[in-house]
């Protein structure tokens, strides 16, 4: 029994050795994975061996080619060995191609392919669109287009001339252009011919072909524009208002417009100007600082590639002074953000406004608030209580005028400011500033040999009775204001915190920029001076509106 069995083992297995030795090895199996990360000139693929066939997979990668089904005849990649998944780059390839793509793996017996999958590289021929020229003078111009490069380095040019054959090439400033966005392209070209009609277009190139944009024509102008003079209006002392109209450019963009005048007739542009935009149509221009009584010759200008032009003259007679200027000193002039212009005298070593401020906004443009209710007015200023801080001062810096009558006080007068204005350090002309005590110490005390309070006054007062109340016995007998410094001070009252107007004909009170030692006051300079010890003994509420000069260290 022992023996049968043995003898029946030993048949099993020489049964299962002849089975095995008589199985066939065959080639791989495997597939094609999806490409991936495709540029115009790259891509990823790869493949999946699940079986090696029995035999050792030797080789593997993939294989592509512009054909279907490609083999490792054709451009291929060498993946490494052995079952399992790998990754392919294929390179050097071309944009804008079709490819297809086997993955492959060989063994002893030969070599096995997955599927064919197909991909396309990126790029295309450009694409441009042809833009109207810009910037256009009687001898150059700016010639504009867009492209999109669809990937590939694109070279861009214009070509332009006189007719559609061109005849001449400009390379863009961007080119080469690469990317698949839409670009804005130009290239400035000069040696024109006036009043000529160009043709052009832009032109882009790639590897993968060339397109042109559409044909676009400009004209190079011919003339200078034509305008008319607008007719005078609001003649004051020392401005007026003018303009113009512009009824063609000339058949280039205007450049630069607006009015110039002068005491002789024909102004140009080299006398004074004003300036007032670009292009064609109407503009009206204020003309500034002029003196009093004099006759003015006007004409608008405008400006093109080919030149200026001028409309026809205008003249204009001003209006008398209203406010007496010492005749025997010369005077400068300074204006203010608004353009309102202010006579400026040299006293000692410091040049002042020798008129008072008229602004409506601070220097850096923004604006100064018009209050003109009594209550409103009032409550500008106040002060709150922080525990940490103590008493903390707040408050809006405004202005008005006298009896809220512009008409009649701010020509003469000017504005009248509270101290929460003064403090914001933007009232005055950029390099112009609210006096400081030494700097209106300075002022009272000049000239030196003038010691007499009175006399001091006289000195900074405007001459004549036109202003100041002759009723007002201000001066012992035989003392007149003889404004021999200039300061030409005017008697424009003030008004009280209270929002109460008075002092009008009577007395000057001007601002100084310090702070008094006692809360919610600050200093100030009164005129007549007899009137006061020192600028050190004036002082008012912070929120009294009074005249302001500006000064500057010369």
């Amino acid at each position: 029994m022992v023996n049968s069995i043995k003898h029946t083992g030993t048949v099993f297995l020489f049964l299962s050795i002849v089975l095995h030795s008589c199985k066939k090895d065959e080639i791989p199996t495997l597939s094609t994975l999806p490409i991936t990360d495709i540029t115009t000139v790259t891509a990823l693929g790869g493949g999946n061996i699940t079986s090696d066939g029995g035999a050792v997979v030797t080789e593997r990668g993939v294989c592509w080619s512009v054909n279907t089904n490609p083999t490792t005849s054709d451009s291929k990649t060498t993946d490494g060995t052995g079952e399992g998944q790998f990754v392919s780059t294929l390179d050097g390839l071309t944009a804008g191609s079709t490819y297809h793509v086997r993955a492959y793996a060989s063994n002893s017996l030969g070599t096995a392919y997955g599927g064919d999958l197909s991909f396309t590289t990126l790029g295309n021929a450009p694409e441009c669109i042809t833009q109207p020229a810009t910037d256009i003078t009687s001898s150059g111009a700016t010639l504009n287009g867009t492209l999109n490069a669809n990937d590939l380095p694109t070279t861009v040019t214009f070509e332009y001339g006189t007719t559609t054959s061109y005849g001449s090439t400009i390379t863009s400033t961007q080119s080469p252009v690469t990317g698949n966005t839409i670009t804005n392209v130009n290239a400035i070209i000069s040696g024109l011919n006036p009043g000529t009609i160009y043709h052009f277009r832009v032109k882009t190139i790639n590897s993968l072909g060339t397109t042109d944009g559409g044909d676009l024509t400009f004209s190079t102008p011919t003339s200078i524009p034509t305008l008319n003079t607008s007719s005078i209006s609001n003649t004051t002392s020392n401005s007026a208002r003018s303009g113009g109209n512009i009824t063609s450019d000339g058949g280039a963009i205007i450049t630069a417009r607006g009015v110039c005048w002068a005491t002789s007739p024909n102004p140009t542009i080299y006398n004074d100007k004003s300036v007032n935009g670009i292009g064609t149509g109407s503009f009206v221009s204020n003309i500034r600082c002029l003196s009093s009584e004099t006759t003015y010759y006007v004409r608008a200008y405008a400006t093109n590639d080919v030149g200026t032009a001028y409309g026809d003259q205008e003249s204009f007679l001003t209006e008398p002074c209203p406010i007496t200027f010492n005749p025997n000193l010369t005077y400068g002039s300074v204006s203010d953000i608004d353009g309102n212009c202010y006579k400026t005298i040299l006293i000692g070593t410091l040049t002042w406004m020798a008129e008072n401020l008229r602004t409506s906004r601070y220097n850096d443009g923004s604006q100064i608030p018009n209050v003109t209710g009594d209550i409103e007015w009032s409550e500008l200023f106040y002060t709150v209580y922080d525990e940490f801080e103590g008493q903390v001062q707040m408050g809006t810096g405004a202005f008005c005028w006298y009896n809220n009558d512009s008409a009649k006080f701010e020509n003469e007068y000017g504005k009248l400011y509270n101290w929460v204005a003064v403090n914001s350090g933007k009232l005055c002309p950029v390099g112009w500033c609210i006096p400081n005590l030494e700097e209106l110490t300075r002022l009272i005390e000049f000239p030196e040999y003038d010691i007499m309070q009175y006399r001091r006054g006289s000195t900074l007062m405007e001459t004549g009775t036109d202003h100041w109340d002759e009723s007002l016995n201000v001066f012992p007998e035989g003392v007149v204001a003889t404004n021999s410094t200039g300061f030409t001070a005017l008697p424009g009252g003030l008004r009280t915190s209270k929002g109460e107007f008075n002092g009008l004909g009577r007395i000057s009170q001007f601002w100084a920029s310090d702070k008094w030692w006692f809360p919610d006051f600050a200093y100030r300079l009164i005129i007549p001076y007899y009137l006061i010890g020192s600028p050190t003994g004036a002082s008012t509420s912070v929120g009294d509106g009074l005249s302001i000069r500006c000064v500057r260290e010369n």
